[in-house]
């Protein structure tokens, strides 16, 4: 008997329910079919895109795939598994608030049930966009979401550690005005160390993503549960970790003309 595939409001179902469930969950990041069914085997509840692994597996930088580009990934991915899918759509592919809500509807279009949106600029100059901006950007992908059909999962981005900003006083600030704004999900790439994190949770009242994959800034799931965190994404650390992987098993046929690497670990 063949079971149905999961429909988009199904999706967003699970999506939602992992964010109100006791304890936190990692949803990890994919970057091309293979790499979404196989973490769909391995028993992840869900998946996120990677925007720097998608620029780098086709040979560009994080930042420079255009939204066309980036909606045809959603897509790819978002049929590839039965799970539910959040696409890191960058800063929404312009500054303006419309340029955001325009980017929701069409990655709701391509498949996802969720998406991130930034505050850093990509236009030169100040590397974080104003702070009133930035909330009104907030506001109309949040505004855009909740007239879509099937609920989409808004996570609300501040990148100033990101860029070298360093402030936590002012990423809680614009955390609690983008919860405000009406966020579902809030996050800090880059928080420097558990006490941060554990600000930051006790700073707002909605689930807390975590971005692991930094050597030195990534803890466990216990400890960062423990902090307060709910979801914990990989960014492109696993893709990091594949490719290294390939290379040193290159450079072993390179260098010794053997194929150890082919024996179980």
């Amino acid at each position: 008997m063949t079971t149905a595939s999961p429909t988009a409001a199904d999706k967003s179902a699970a999506l939602f329910a992992l964010h109100q469930r006791p304890g936190p969950f990692v949803i990890a990041n994919a970057w091309d079919i293979a790499s979404a069914r196989m973490l769909e085997a391995a028993g992840f509840p869900a998946l996120a895109t990677s925007s720097a692994a998608a620029a780098e597996a086709i040979g560009r930088r994080d930042g420079q795939l255009t939204r066309d580009e980036t909606l045809a990934h959603i897509r790819l991915l978002a049929g590839a598994t039965s799970l539910p899918l959040s696409a890191d759509l960058g800063n929404g592919f312009g500054h303006r608030p419309e340029d955001c809500a325009l980017t929701i509807r069409l990655a709701a279009e391509a498949g996802a049930v969720g998406g991130s949106i930034e505050d850093a600029s990509s236009e030169g100059g100040a590397p974080i966009l104003d702070f009133d901006l930035a909330v009104e950007r907030v506001a109309a992908a949040v505004e855009a979401a909740r007239a879509l059909p099937v609920p989409f999962l808004v996570t609300a981005r501040s990148e100033n550690f990101l860029h070298g900003v360093n402030d936590l006083e002012d990423t809680i600030r614009r955390l609690q005005a983008f919860e405000r704004a009406g966020a579902d999900v809030l996050f800090a790439p880059l928080l420097p160390d558990l006490a941060a994190v554990r600000r930051v949770c006790a700073s707002v009242s909605r689930p807390v993503n975590f971005m692991a994959g930094i050597p030195g800034r990534s803890f466990s799931v216990r400890e960062l549960g423990e902090a307060g965190v709910k979801r914990v994404s990989l960014a492109m650390s696993l893709f990091r970790h594949a490719m290294k992987a390939a290379r040193l098993a290159a450079e072993e046929i390179r260098d010794h003309g053997t194929f150890g690497y082919l024996d179980p670990r």
